[in-house]
């Protein structure tokens, strides 16, 4: 079966399927590559480092919103704007035509590069919780939707109306088959916003620009990390069709998803804390996840990052596994 027609098919509910799709959907830590070439592995690109593992192709492109030379915090999670003024002064680095040129080069190059290649693609947008957090920083940004909540609007709705700009650049290149608004908004015990800031401030914006990118054939879903159940109602009232990474670590249990949600879309769910720990831990794992496998659109992966503490020779290991469980879709 044709890589693609396989994505296509899981992402539709089709359990009649050779198998789920292989993944490593988000790169490896840069610890993890270190150790790797460290014992002996060749070094090699990401892109290279996938093939070598056997993963199905994936293109990944995550489309700019600022432009290179925009002012930077001053540390991890600062903000880079505090007000209206701020927000004036750095609106120039921002949703710029000069972005949807570089957009359209980037993803216009690499199609024609792989035009007789089965590559499966997707993409990811910032959200409207992530891309105000970018700017406000992550305390300010809390605080914004009670300090500046006519700020925090203008600063969605000029966020939306460049995605729309952006699909129609993307959606002229390539027909990506899923895509993600990446959020991060919730920690390991839940969100970290109301229901009505999430109302006020972010669903609008997901009803108004959902149905332009399912209007491609794209299946839409949500990166936000952590304990992500209670938001799931949240999201389906946008169109939102399907989460990832799933972190076991926050408590999460794809079963009990699929058990409320039968048709959403999940990817990742594999507790990645188990990967060096031997046979009996990985196969254990790919037991308890194996009713969400069986019952289709569900990616089986680790739910984030390979951690560093996992070897060679562990991940070939769960590789092997990960195939042998691959197939039981629908089993």
């Amino acid at each position: 079966m044709r890589n693609t027609e396989r994505f296509a098919r899981l992402l539709a509910g089709d359990t009649a399927i050779d198998r789920t799709p292989v993944i490593e959907w988000a790169s490896w830590w840069d610890l993890t590559y270190k150790n790797w070439f460290q014992q002996g592995l060749p070094q090699m690109s990401p892109e290279e480092l996938n093939v070598y593992w056997g993963h199905d192709p994936l293109k990944q492109f995550w489309l700019p919103v600022i432009e290179e030379g925009c002012p930077q915090p001053d540390h991890f999670g600062g903000p880079i704007i505090e007000d209206e003024e701020d927000y004036k002064r750095v609106h120039k680095y921002l949703f710029t035509d000069r972005l949807l040129e570089q957009i359209d080069k980037n993803v216009g190059d690499y199609a024609r590069a792989h035009a007789d290649e089965d590559i499966a693609y997707w993409f990811s947008l910032d959200g409207f919780f992530w891309f105000p957090r970018r700017l406000f920083g992550i305390e300010g940004h809390l605080l914004a939707f009670y300090d500046y909540p006519e700020l925090m609007l203008e600063i969605n709705r000029d966020l939306c109306e460049f995605h729309k700009k952006c699909l129609k650049v993307l959606f002229s290149r390539i027909k990506p088959l899923f895509m993600t608004f990446g959020e991060d908004m919730s920690y390991n015990l839940g969100p970290m916003l109301s229901k009505e800031c999430y109302d006020e401030f972010m669903l609008p914006f997901y009803k108004e620009l959902v149905p332009l990118i399912k209007a491609g054939g794209t299946k839409v879903l949500i990166d936000t990390d952590g304990q992500v159940e209670p938001l799931i109602p949240w999201f389906l009232e946008g169109g939102i069709e399907g989460i990832l990474p799933l972190e076991r670590m926050a408590g999460v249990d794809v079963n009990r998803i699929r058990e409320k949600y039968p048709e959403l879309i999940m990817i990742g769910g594999y507790d990645k804390t188990v990967m060096h720990k031997g046979e009996a831990a990985i196969r254990a794992e790919f037991e308890r996840i194996l009713p969400a496998i069986r019952s289709g659109r569900y990616i089986p992966s680790v739910d984030h990052q390979t951690p560093p503490a996992v070897s060679v020779e562990d991940y070939k290991l769960y590789m092997s596994i990960l195939r042998e469980y691959s197939q039981k879709i629908g089993k």
